[in-house]
């Protein structure tokens, strides 16, 4: 199960994930966003707060959402000084109102869910109109072991078709573009897309 394994490296993800991705690709998120102090965002898969750590250093107010109690548990060690409220929720089916939300941010979780289609449209549903939509996520990649080591659902995604998911979902100004940064997995390096939408 999923839920089991990133239960299991919960304590230890900071320091896998640091071998996995750089900060870099969080600076593009919330540069794409153009976040601005004092709004509200969603960390939706927010593991240990990758995103989230930017976000409140920015003045946001944060929710961060992730299915793992265990990755919850090492955020709210991490972000006692800040003022985070967490939800142990799926990325199919958010615990968040409708219309809510200013800025919603997914950092590799999309290929982790089971319908990436229905997470993009659960994030676009609790968005406010003029909201904003950031995912950050891995090129399509023909890596199987990636399935095994770190229980990836899918291999990637085509950008032309998270570009028509995002639109399907009401999104416009949708744009997916290159971050020019990689998924640093040995052997391979998979380069990883930065897609925005807005409401």
């Amino acid at each position: 199960m999923k839920e089991n394994y990133f239960d299991k490296v919960a304590s230890t993800w900071d320091e896998m994930r640091s071998f996995l991705f750089s900060e870099e690709v969080r600076d593009i998120a919330l540069s794409v966003a153009g976040v601005k102090e004092g709004k509200t965002a969603v960390d939706v898969g927010a593991g240990t707060g990758f995103i989230t750590e930017g976000l409140v250093k920015k003045g946001l107010e944060v929710i961060a959402v992730d299915k793992s109690r265990a990755m919850l548990i090492e955020m709210k060690r991490k972000f006692r000084s800040f003022d985070v409220h967490y939800c142990i929720g799926d990325a199919e089916k958010l615990p968040i109102l409708n219309n809510a939300i200013d800025y919603v941010f997914s950092n590799m979780c999309l290929h982790h869910v089971n319908s990436p289609q229905r997470a993009i449209r659960e994030m676009t549903r609790i968005l406010k109109p003029g909201g904003k939509l950031v995912i950050t996520d891995l090129d399509k990649h023909n890596f199987e072991f990636m399935k095994e080591i770190h229980h990836d659902k899918w291999m990637g995604f085509r950008r032309e078709e998270i570009k028509k998911w995002f639109e399907e979902a009401g999104l416009k100004n949708v744009r997916v573009e290159c971050t020019n940064k990689n998924c640093c997995v040995q052997p391979c390096g998979i380069s990883i897309f930065v897609a925005f939408g807005e409401k």
